[in-house]
């Protein structure tokens, strides 16, 4: 019940997002995993609000740093000072994981080079996330999550239209970054079992946003398409997204013709009527299609509609606020919601790990998934223990 990275130690110099999430990842897998911080401030993000927990108090939180920091110890170590960089060279020869996240260059300048860290452990993985990179012209640019949404595609993609571009409503590339360069780090960790090295696994905001372009991404490279956005309305599959109904909206998908054909049997429509018969013809005729089914719709609650999508077998769903998201069953029976508890703050609950495990047997499969976990740490609460560790005082 530990995680099946039980006994794989990471040291986690990143801040803001894209690197905390990705330490964080593999602290639910069951590594141990821990951030090194600035004395006085901490990771930036301990500092984004508000929301902050017990805003008023000397022990607020951060409920961002909440979000990306969970089953974590705390140092605090100063990578100017030679004593600390000493502690940081002693972590670093027993750790099997390095994440960083500086400017391209900046480790290196302050004694930590990818070549230096290869001659002190020649196991250890490194990885490092940059904005846009880690050479090219651009490559020492900052990223900052927005920026990069922009410059690689993602908001010309996302709003009502083209002419109204929009950020996805979390920061995506920061977290795609973080989980690609989890997913990069358990490959190098598993080719380290064959070849008994660790190596230098890169990734960007940019990289990891043009990696989930996905059919937007070929419509342009092979089709010559520069796809554009266009509200809440599938690009090549027609009807699929938001339709008004009475007194709220509801969403449908319609990914086969034998789907559409339903749709139009509950709703006393005709399926094979000249130009909504086909998807690339309804495609092309998309707001003639929404106007169709919104006037379907038009006497009809969102509720009854619900059902009625259900019973003839047409995938629907209700766009929910992040509130009714965490008190849904069904979230709830997916392990979506963890219990910890905080230092200062007390027994909290946390957006959990998307991950479950089971391990399979012939009387059916047992849960193995990890249920303990570890409240975000407060800044530096284990670096006594860390030191005593480190020093021989003190098993890990």
């Amino acid at each position: 019940m530990t995680g099946p990275l039980d006994g794989v130690l990471v040291v986690d110099l990143t801040r803001a997002l894209a690197g905390p999430h990705a330490a964080m990842m593999l602290g639910d897998l069951g590594a141990r995993v821990i951030k090194v911080e600035n004395p006085g401030s901490g990771d930036d993000t301990r500092g984004w609000g508000p929301p902050f927990v017990q805003p008023d108090s000397g022990d607020r939180e951060s409920t961002y740093f909440l979000s990306a920091n969970r089953n974590k110890e705390s140092i605090t170590l100063d990578l100017k000072d030679e004593g600390d960089k000493a502690l940081l060279t002693e972590l670093l020869r027993r750790a099997d994981v390095l994440m960083e996240n500086f400017r391209p260059g900046t480790l290196a300048r302050l004694g930590f080079g990818t070549d230096v860290l290869a001659d002190l452990n020649p196991r250890l993985v490194q990885l490092s996330i940059s904005g846009f990179g880690h050479d090219g012209p651009e490559g020492g640019r900052a990223g900052y999550d927005q920026i990069a949404q922009g410059e690689a595609g993602l908001m010309s993609l996302t709003g009502p239209g083209p002419e109204d571009p929009q950020r996805v409503g979390v920061p995506i590339g920061d977290l795609l970054a973080g989980m690609y360069g989890a997913y990069g780090v358990l490959a190098a960790l598993m080719e380290r079992e064959r070849t008994g090295r660790g190596q230098v696994v890169r990734t960007s905001l940019l990289a990891s946003i043009v990696g989930v372009h996905a059919f937007q991404g070929t419509a342009w490279t092979v089709g010559g398409t520069v796809g554009r956005a266009q509200g809440n309305h599938h690009p090549s599959i027609a009807p699929y997204g938001l339709f008004h109904c009475k007194g709220g909206s509801v969403q449908l998908s319609c990914g086969s013709e034998s789907l559409w054909r339903k749709l139009c049997a509950e709703f006393g429509l005709d399926a094979e009527a000249p130009g909504f018969a086909t998807n690339g013809e309804r495609v092309d005729r998309r707001q003639e299609v929404i106007a169709l089914l919104e006037g379907a719709f038009a006497d009809i609650s969102p509720e009854d509609l619900l059902a009625r999508l259900a019973a003839a077998g047409i995938p629907a769903g209700k766009v929910r606020t992040i509130d009714e998201v965490y008190t849904w069953d069904q979230t709830l029976s997916q392990g979506l919601l963890v219990d910890v508890d905080h230092a200062t703050l007390g027994r909290l609950q946390l957006p959990g790990p998307p991950l479950r495990f089971f391990t399979p047997g012939p009387d059916g499969e047992t849960e193995t998934t990890r249920r303990d976990h570890a409240a975000p740490p407060v800044l530096g609460a284990d670096g006594d223990a860390i030191r005593a560790w480190l020093s021989g005082d003190e098993t890990p």
